[in-house]
């Protein structure tokens, strides 16, 4: 069974309502800057948006002199805190104003990034992180709407009822699953929202996408996890780094800075040798003893004592034959035009999952397949991967970070839904019991 989620939109009464629960997710990645405000019926726990502003991270200013340079994205582009912090604060702004609601509606912030090609560890993404939060609170946030309440007095009186924090306190688990206590990847918090947001997205469909699953987000770099079914927290046993949707747009650069900025319908009929050159250059491996992989700073150390299977996409050694690709494109762009160009990234990014998804059964790792990330779920892509992995359950979930960082600001209160749990295991019921016994 194959499935598709798309956000359903609510306004501003919707958010107002006392059972509802209001979350801003601050995103800054390698192709774009987001603010997704989300808002969850704490009664039936589906989520829904209010609002979401998509920038290009491009748009962010340049360094000023004497500002130090901590973080470079995928494509070269350098960043500093203030430079951040001014960008977050002025799409955060733009985003509350568009959803017509103020900071005070807001029940907390979650921030998040991808942007992790010019650290040496994945330690150092603590500090983009920072900058996020400076962001914030430019833009009015109070630090304890984007730190968790270690008590139900300190939530707001409406969502007091909603809580079971009195009963179950968080203990670091999220969705389930438990939490990694040394850092593998440096996009790992990217790889934990996203199987958190799959498994809401999820819940709009027929699929149970509980543990043990995989779930994957196709970014501009790739992240993602692989769960068993252990109760009351599943163990992580499987994780993904490296390259994904910034191979799109290096096919797509001779026709736009992004495969995001290709707005042409994609036109299928691509002779086999483009696709076969470029899946050539593409290496799915098991990462073992890198420091990098596609410009993902990995954690050599931590991963060999964790037994975790990391799998990393990349082109060439960190990414150094991404313009071989552009070669590529450019000449089916000078052969057969822009639709083709965009046809092709299709039938590569479908069969890229394909790739993936093979090597994560080679090792022994199933369960239900969740994918979201613009490298995936955008075009003819779904279908095509749907045609490649018949067999198998497979959900696609719009804006899976968004969804993940809701989940995320539920689990830090315990607002959970018993009736409808994200936790626990496919075909089983709520785990708040067996957690309070292992508490």
């Amino acid at each position: 069974m194959v499935e598709i989620t798309k956000g359903t939109f609510v306004d501003a009464s919707f958010a107002l309502k006392e059972s509802v629960y209001v979350v801003a997710s601050v995103e800054l990645g390698n192709t774009t800057i987001k603010s997704i405000l989300t808002a969850t019926d704490l009664e039936k726990g589906r989520t829904y948006f209010l609002d979401k502003t998509v920038e290009l991270t491009a748009s962010i200013r340049l360094p000023e002199r004497g500002e130090d340079v901590f973080g470079w994205t995928v494509k070269g582009q350098p960043l500093s805190r203030d430079a951040i912090s001014v960008a977050v604060k002025k799409i955060l702004i733009r985003s509350l104003t568009k959803a017509k609601i103020s900071v005070r509606d807001l029940d907390f912030v979650v921030r998040s990034t991808g942007v992790v090609a010019g650290l040496n560890s994945p330690e150092e993404v603590d500090d983009v992180i920072r900058a996020l939060a400076d962001g914030c609170l430019m833009a009015g946030i109070p630090p304890r709407k984007m730190t968790g309440a270690l008590q139900k007095s300190n939530l707001s009186r409406p969502l007091q009822k909603y809580s079971f924090i009195d009963y179950v306190a968080f203990d670091g688990a999220v969705a389930s699953v438990k939490c990694i206590k040394t850092p593998i990847v440096a996009n790992e918090m990217e790889g934990e929202l996203a199987l958190a947001g799959i498994k809401e997205g999820a819940k709009w469909t027929h699929i149970d996408f509980r543990n043990p699953c995989i779930g994957i987000d196709f970014g501009t770099t790739l992240s993602g996890r692989v769960t068993d079914g252990e109760l009351p927290y599943a163990n992580v046993v499987g994780s993904y780094c490296g390259l994904a949707g910034a191979i799109f747009d290096a096919i797509a650069f001779s026709a736009a800075e992004t495969a995001l900025q290709l707005t042409v319908q994609p036109d299928m009929d691509i002779p086999e040798s483009y696709i076969e050159d470029v899946m050539s250059m593409i290496i799915v491996k098991r990462v073992t003893t890198e420091k990098k992989c596609g410009t993902v700073p990995v954690n050599p150390k931590g991963l060999k004592e964790s037994d975790m299977v990391l799998i990393g996409v990349d082109v060439g050694t960190n990414g150094d034959r991404l313009s071989c690709l552009t070669d590529i494109g450019e000449e089916l762009l000078l052969e057969a035009g822009a639709s083709h160009v965009m046809g092709l990234i299709d039938h590569v990014a479908s069969e890229l999952v394909k790739r993936i998804i093979d090597k994560t059964h080679e090792y022994g790792l199933y369960g239900t397949i969740g994918i979201t990330g613009r490298g995936a779920i955008t075009g003819f892509k779904p279908d095509m991967i749907r045609e490649k992995l018949g067999e198998f359950d497979v959900v696609f979930v719009d804006d899976g970070l968004a969804r993940g960082a809701a989940v995320l600001a539920r689990c830090l209160h315990s607002l959970g839904t018993p009736k409808n749990p994200l936790g626990g295991v496919s075909g089983g019921g709520c785990i708040m019991e067996l957690r309070r016994r292992e508490q």
